[in-house]
């Protein structure tokens, strides 16, 4: 055999280098330079054997299936569309909580736990965690072991109807005008008015308070014997009104959480409750302190909501007390509160209630 050197042979994927290297012998680079599945140009027939014998080594190519795939997705918009989060939640023991919920959001209970129904039935959150989604994410949260299983206890509520809210109202025939505009046509309480003898005689509020908030342009009389309570923003403008009634209770159509605000508007003591009559109850039981601005959140935290609360815990010596529910979700609220404080360096005390409410400790 002649001596061979520097003879060309290609790696597999690879564009080819020199075979004569310093660690192989000559008739090894030969034997690999002439290696007819090396040669540069090989045949089509070649190529296809050699793909062959590689898909071979690899073993055969399995496509998993996600739980979307192997059923329908048009079958699961279907479900989507045929159960509601409240039936999914009536099935599984959940109670609605008549007295925190409204029209939009609707509150179910279960021993300790709440979920609260949104959009119409489609979606749902649980105030208490960052867990939320649709109906399917639901069945999840509630204990199906993944989505397929969801999609089965999802498709065992098919047809079951939920008992509708007693409060719930018809829909509004038509769009209603502006937040402004509804305000603007409402009366004020007034002595002897509807509004006036709820708050008065059913909310046990005292006079004076009920006339320092007609006087600041807080309240307005509401449809069937409710009372209308104001938020504003930092600069007094309108965002809309807590309805709260015998028989009702809720927030302005198209109005934006932000804050009900009663007192001194520069105090540096700010009491922050959950609702408007909760926030002059406590002023009531406070004697109305000059040196306090009484908010409420009006049973939500709102993005604008959290805006506003930092704004007023910016203020020189601000002192902020929590006079939340005295409940769990009273102290997740004032846990929020807790936060916003030490990111403000302002100060920060707890004041709960005796009962569950600061009206419950003021009819007491």
């Amino acid at each position: 055999m002649s001596r061979v050197t520097g003879c060309r042979w290609r790696h597999a994927g690879c564009k080819g280098s020199f075979a004569a290297r310093s660690h192989l012998t000559n008739s090894t680079a030969c034997l690999r330079a002439l290696a007819p599945g090396r040669l540069r140009g090989r045949s089509e027939m070649c190529r296809k054997a050699r793909n062959k014998l590689d898909q071979q080594k690899k073993g055969p190519v399995v496509a998993c299936a996600t739980p979307v795939q192997t059923m329908n997705k048009r079958a699961i918009e279907e479900l989507r569309e045929k159960v509601g989060c409240a039936a999914l939640l009536e099935k599984d023991g959940w109670k609605v909580d008549l007295k925190e919920s409204t029209r939009r959001a609707i509150k179910y209970r279960r021993e300790t736990n709440i979920i609260i129904v949104i959009h119409q039935g489609r979606g749902w959150f649980d105030p208490l965690s960052p867990a939320k989604g649709d109906v399917f994410s639901l069945a999840e949260h509630l204990g199906a072991d993944g989505f397929l299983e969801a999609c089965d206890r999802v498709g065992d509520v098919v047809g079951f109807v939920p008992a509708a809210p007693a409060w719930q109202r018809p829909a509004r025939p038509k769009a209603p005008s502006s937040v402004a505009e509804r305000w603007k046509r409402r009366f004020r309480p007034r002595p002897g008015s509807p509004a006036w003898r709820y708050l008065i005689g059913e909310r046990a509020l005292p006079a004076y308070i009920v006339k320092q908030a007609v006087g600041g342009d807080r309240l307005r009389e509401g449809p069937q014997g409710s009372m209308w309570a104001a938020h504003s923003d930092s600069a007094g403008a309108l965002t809309g009104w807590e309805e709260r009634g015998p028989a009702w209770r809720g927030f302005a159509t198209d109005g934006g959480k932000e804050l009900f605000r009663f007192g001194s508007e520069d105090a540096e003591r700010i009491c922050i409750t959950e609702a408007a009559i909760d926030a002059m109850s406590l002023a009531a039981i406070e004697v109305a302190r000059a040196d306090t601005l009484y908010v409420s959140t009006g049973g939500g935290w709102s993005p604008a909501t959290d805006d506003a609360i930092r704004g007023l815990a910016k203020r020189a010596n601000a002192l902020l007390v929590a006079a939340t529910d005295n409940n769990r979700q009273g102290d997740i609220y004032a846990d929020r509160v807790r936060a916003i404080v030490a990111d403000a360096s302002a100060g920060y005390v707890r004041l709960r209630p005796c009962a569950g409410d600061w009206n419950e400790d003021l009819r007491a």
